[in-house]
């Protein structure tokens, strides 16, 4: 059985049990809530514990991969700058889509205040400083007091000045810093690894939680927030076609016929990793070189997700939801430049591992809670199946795009870098 489902049937098992106690015996059901409650926080500030050191790391690694994807020639430098242009559009879009979907249809005031009642001690920040505070904030005095006090966007201030920094050093010491933040990222991966095997546990706690207190208002509203996150995501999905009509010039039949194997891998695996030797032979039936698509497709696969930052701040919105935050201008830039940046640094990895750590930059640089992301979390297989159909397909796309503007000038370069390799 995969973790995702595992995870999903505690989450069902935890909210059935809370339910039912809650119509049939209340008095036990709140006593229920006395033990559930504490192993449901224990199990999510396991999964806090990691998010400052993965998210450096991963920065790190991610810019380092990219300065170095970047030195490789003219297709990587081209697919690099399409990807940041598509990453940032999508955190725009993601925020924009969110919110209209949330002022068309809202949770309503039950679920809404239900869910929240879930979410013990939970809370907003009390109040949104001033842009200009923020704009001082931004720049931090001590980065080890940002790390500490989960102040993100100033430790990725901090940290991408420090990558940045990183890749103009010499070969050997370069190299060796790379390694040490590449084997933090993974050992904190391994770390989450074995917080997510003790999820159905943590799950059915926070479940039982919920369905002791909102009883069936818990359902309709993670119902809710599936389908627009789904939603949100489709979104992204479906930008992909246009983008090889016009930027690949490729025809809309041609790319759907090209695109399919590497769905349904996607759908099956949730994977993008998995999905590259199918998005390869894809492109190479819509004419892309070899030489072109063994460049951009796995430096997509390393550096690009493009559901990732629409859906990650879709998640941090629909939270700010529940809670009826009314956020500013300024808060909602600084979740759209926390979802963009963070997301090249994201693990390629299925979603309900990267869930947490992916999202609580964004949440954290709005002022929303993250407590919430716990429960989200169990509910993230059908979301992620949307973000790897998603990824894949705009993968493709962005390949058969470079392929294009790039032309038969660079061949003899692709060929030399591949050869390298």
């Amino acid at each position: 059985m995969s973790q995702a489902t595992r995870i999903l049937i505690g989450l069902g098992a935890g909210l059935a049990l809370g339910i039912a106690l809650a119509a049939q015996a209340p008095d036990a059901a709140v006593s229920g809530i006395a033990v559930a409650e504490p192993v449901g926080t224990a199990w999510l500030n396991g999964l806090r514990m990691t998010i400052v050191p993965l998210v450096v790391a991963l920065l790190v690694t991610g810019v380092a991969q990219t300065a170095e994807a970047a030195r490789a020639g003219r297709i990587a430098t081209r697919s690099l700058l399409l990807f940041i242009v598509i990453l940032w559009t999508s955190s725009a879009i993601g925020a924009l889509v969110t919110l209209s979907l949330l002022d068309l249809f809202p949770l309503g005031d039950t679920a809404a205040q239900a869910l929240r009642a879930t979410f013990g001690t939970a809370a907003p920040v009390d109040k949104v400083p001033p842009f200009t505070d923020f704009l001082v904030a931004i720049v931090p005095t001590n980065p080890v007091s940002a790390a500490a006090n989960d102040q993100f966007l100033p430790l990725i201030l901090f940290t991408l000045v420090f990558a940045f920094a990183l890749t103009r050093l010499p070969a050997d010491p370069r190299s060796f810093l790379v390694r040490l933040f590449q084997a933090i990222a993974d050992t904190m991966l391994i770390v989450i690894g074995w917080v997510l095997w003790l999820g159905p546990i943590g799950v059915f706690a926070l479940g039982y939680v919920v369905g002791a207190r909102a009883g069936t208002a818990a359902l309709g509203a993670l119902i809710h927030y599936v389908l627009v996150l789904m939603a949100v995501g489709l979104v992204i999905w479906l930008l992909a076609y246009p983008l090889a009509r016009f930027g690949g010039r490729v025809p809309i039949g041609r790319f759907l016929k090209a695109t399919a194997p590497a769905q349904a891998v996607a759908i099956s695996t949730q994977s993008s990793l998995a999905s590259l030797p199918a998005m390869l032979k894809g492109s190479a039936d819509l004419g892309v070189p070899v030489a072109t698509s063994g460049v951009a497709l796995p430096m997509a696969v390393a550096l690009f997700r493009a559901t990732g930052p629409a859906m990650n701040i879709g998640v941090a919105l629909y939270v700010a939801h529940v809670f009826g935050m009314q956020l500013g201008a300024g808060q909602i830039a600084a979740g759209i430049a926390a979802g963009a940046i963070t997301t090249m640094g994201a693990a390629s990895l299925p979603g309900q591992i990267s869930f947490v750590s992916s999202i609580a930059p964004i949440a954290v640089a709005m002022g929303v809670p993250i407590e919430p992301l716990a429960l989200l979390v169990a509910v993230e297989t059908l979301p992620d199946i949307v973000r790897t159909l998603g990824n894949v397909t705009m993968n493709v796309a962005v390949t058969a795009t470079v392929g294009e503007r790039v032309g038969g000038d660079a061949m003899g370069e692709a060929d030399a870098i591949l050869a390298e390799q």
